[in-house]
């Protein structure tokens, strides 16, 4: 049994399944960016992805497919491959953040709106204000859409302001008319 499992994990070259596992990861990294792209409305970004995902994918897959009877041990970091790439496509495409979210704010008391909303507006982000109305008293609700990659600064700053602001994000994929900050790019550096 010991010598049946050390000769399935030593049936291929270190390099070869190095091979395997390094362009599996690869090619699911840009299928989970591409997916991820194509949902927030990203269609050419993605498309071009495809090609390089699909490339990589027929030689990988051609690869582990012809030899896993004889080392089935590629089948194994073909796996592992797949599963890491899953991984580094979620983070990188959390770490480029791009895309737009809706920022709503409920603040506990009007003066504290007006501090955070001239403080937004002098940062470059545009701001939409109006009365709301809560369980036991009033409040003012404020609207942000932001690129993704300036949430952490907004929140902060509604924070800052206003500790028990509560605060909900949203991930806009359509966005029509309107004024937001044009200065501030999709996808910052």
């Amino acid at each position: 049994m010991i010598d049946f499992i050390f000769k399935a994990l030593t049936a291929a070259p270190p390099l070869e399944l190095f091979i395997i596992f390094f362009a599996k990861m690869v090619e699911v990294t840009i299928a989970t960016l591409r997916n991820i792209l194509i949902n927030k409305g990203f269609r050419r970004e993605g498309t071009i992805l495809s090609f390089f995902e699909i490339l990589l994918w027929t030689f990988v897959a051609t690869r582990v497919i012809l030899g896993i009877a004889e080392a089935p041990i590629k089948g194994i970091m073909y796996s592992i491959g797949f599963s890491c790439g899953i991984y580094l496509g979620s983070r990188i495409e959390s770490y480029i953040a791009m895309g737009r979210v809706l920022i709503q704010a409920i603040i506990s008391d009007e003066s504290s709106a007006f501090l955070i909303t001239n403080s937004l507006r002098e940062k470059g982000y545009a701001v939409t204000a109006m009365d709301a109305y809560g369980r036991d008293s009033k409040k003012a609700m404020l609207m942000i859409f932001a690129n993704r990659k300036g949430k952490e600064e907004i929140i902060g700053e509604i924070h800052k302001l206003d500790k028990c602001a509560m605060i909900i994000t949203n991930d806009v994929t359509t966005l029509h008319g309107g004024t937001f900050a044009n200065n501030k790019r999709l996808l910052k550096k």
